[in-house]
């Protein structure tokens, strides 16, 4: 499943703009511009980004209510930069305040890190989702059938991400210290996650060999 991102803003050219970039980084996201319209939407989010300036209900006042029922993340987007404006919406609940108008980068840093440490043991890349807790994987929202070993792989290269790991240290992290496994039975559970992570396992995505050292999980930050 993949983290639902509602943007609350009547800006509806900006929201267009940032839903493009959450949904590149592998988030859905649902749109509304007034909390009227957000209202049946709300219980489907995993995180909120709030405008001030609504109409019908400022964004401050809508946080207020969501506090005495949720404690979803809200990150404040606003062209109000004021101090008191900024202080006032941390005060009420919001958990980050990014003024407008603002790096779709920085954004989405802001946002993975909400994400990261409001769902712990999740992590999301493209459209592929982990719970490394709950030993599942889901691609375009569908469950994949990971082996044990083949989720052990995915779960060290995922910790490591961006990193390369050599082969050896796969091995005896996946394996264990004393298997006698050869490395060829690495490179097969490689091709056979590529297969199930992507459409192309030729062309690897996110899987990419280190030529004669390693393998890395390429993924954006």
């Amino acid at each position: 499943m993949k983290h639902n991102i509602l943007i609350i803003d009547d800006d509806t050219d900006l929201s267009g703009v940032t839903a493009d970039c959450l949904e590149d980084a592998g988030f859905a996201v649902s749109t509304a511009a007034s909390p009227a319209e957000a209202s049946a939407m709300i219980d489907r989010a995993h995180l909120i980004l709030l405008d001030i300036n609504l109409p019908g209900k400022t964004g401050f006042e809508l946080c207020k209510q969501l506090r005495k029922q949720t404690k979803i993340p809200v990150i404040f987007i606003s062209a109000r930069t004021s101090d008191d404006d900024k202080i006032e919406g941390l005060d009420i609940g919001g958990d980050d305040y990014v003024p407008k108008p603002y790096s779709l980068r920085e954004l989405l840093s802001r946002v993975n890190a909400h994400i990261r440490r409001n769902y712990p043991g999740r992590e999301t890349f493209g459209n592929i989702e982990v719970d490394i807790n709950g030993r599942k994987a889901w691609k375009n929202n569908l469950e994949i059938n990971l082996s044990a070993k083949e989720f052990d792989l995915l779960t060290i290269l995922l910790q490591h991400k961006n990193t390369v790991l050599a082969k050896d240290r796969l091995m005896r992290e996946v394996w264990g210290e004393y298997s006698e496994t050869e490395p060829a039975t690495l490179t097969v559970h490689i091709r056979w996650l590529r297969e199930k992570l992507q459409n192309d396992p030729s062309n690897p995505r996110y899987i990419k060999t280190a030529h004669r050292i390693g393998y890395m999980l390429e993924v954006p930050n």
